[in-house]
């Protein structure tokens, strides 16, 4: 028997539960994943909450959408993968689990020297940085400012950015500036005060923007630093973010990701993946929990109540 995580209402954690389910088959087209290890990410809290919506539960759900793993089956008419592959699982349809199913277009190849801890932490984080500072059309020498550096979307932003040879200047906690600087950013505290800190670690000025934390705050900073909202970025849409046509992606924004978007996240994945293979990109792991730890691990997520990833390890 395979186990999953599965909801059948909207509410808090404790609607989801750990249920054994038949071992899943591979349909035409299809391949089965033993997934080693899944992402808690807070959009699996906003779908189980509804506060995001997602249409009527009319079958239990699965939540998790970033899932690492082996092949264990191979359906037919599915080429250039086999059992044994090691995968990282892009849109995974239910990553809290033991086994997952999944179609090609989904699947990336793992690594040799990169863990499925490391390739469940670094998908939806990896290429959300990456999707927006292409679409900021980030270029080398100039100098970034990230709002809310020390998340996971936020650590990604600052090393791709560093990577494309960019300057960057990164806000957070004090407690959370060691990790910011060791990734190649000069650290900034938020709070009152915060346009001068900033002018003072870019005295040159700041070209783009990417803001992780969507508060007031940051986007008022932003629109002082930055004239052309094009080169402001959000993945915590907000009405300050609308008033200043900022872009923004998701996020509680209700256009869905443009098509490009897509295919610049698809892009992303085996980007970051070669880059972690090369030892030039990290993932800070908080914390592995067990599936039956799903609640939890989605508390202290919403919570912030760890800096880095937490990863269920079934």
């Amino acid at each position: 028997m395979a186990q999953q995580i599965q909801y059948t209402e909207f509410g808090e954690p404790e609607v989801m539960h750990l249920v054994d389910v038949p071992d899943p088959t591979a349909g035409p087209g299809e391949v089965v994943v033993a997934v080693r290890a899944a992402g808690v990410n807070p959009l699996d809290s906003k779908l189980r909450s509804g506060s995001r919506p997602s249409g009527e539960i009319t079958t239990p759900r699965v939540p998790g959408g970033d899932a690492a793993g082996e092949i264990v089956e191979v359906g037919a008419g599915v080429e250039g993968w086999r059992v044994g592959d090691r995968v990282v699982v892009q849109n995974a349809k239910g990553a809290y689990a033991t086994h997952t199913v999944a179609t090609p277009e989904q699947l990336h190849a793992l690594p040799d020297g990169v863990t499925f801890e490391q390739g469940a932490a670094m998908g939806i984080p990896a290429s959300t940085a990456y999707q927006g500072l292409v679409e900021l059309e980030l270029r080398a020498g100039e100098t970034l400012l990230i709002h809310a550096g020390s998340g996971a979307v936020g650590q990604a932003a600052i090393q791709l950015a560093v990577l494309q040879g960019a300057t960057v200047v990164a806000t957070g906690s004090e407690a959370n500036h060691p990790r910011m600087r060791e990734l190649g950013a000069t650290p900034v505290t938020y709070g009152p005060g915060l346009l001068e800190r900033v002018r003072e670690a870019a005295p040159d000025g700041v070209d783009v923007v990417y803001d992780c934390v969507g508060t007031e705050e940051s986007m008022a900073v932003s629109a002082q630093l930055v004239a052309d909202p094009h080169r402001i970025g959000t993945i915590v849409w907000s009405d300050a973010a609308a008033a200043l046509g900022v872009q923004g992606w998701m996020g509680g924004k209700p256009e869905p990701l443009s098509e490009r978007s897509i295919a610049l996240r698809h892009e992303a994945y085996d980007v970051v993946l070669g880059r972690m293979a090369s030892g030039s990109f990290d993932v800070e792991i908080a914390r592995t929990m067990t599936l039956a730890d799903a609640a939890e691990a989605q508390r202290l997520n919403v919570a912030n109540a760890v800096r880095g990833k937490i990863l269920l390890v079934p």
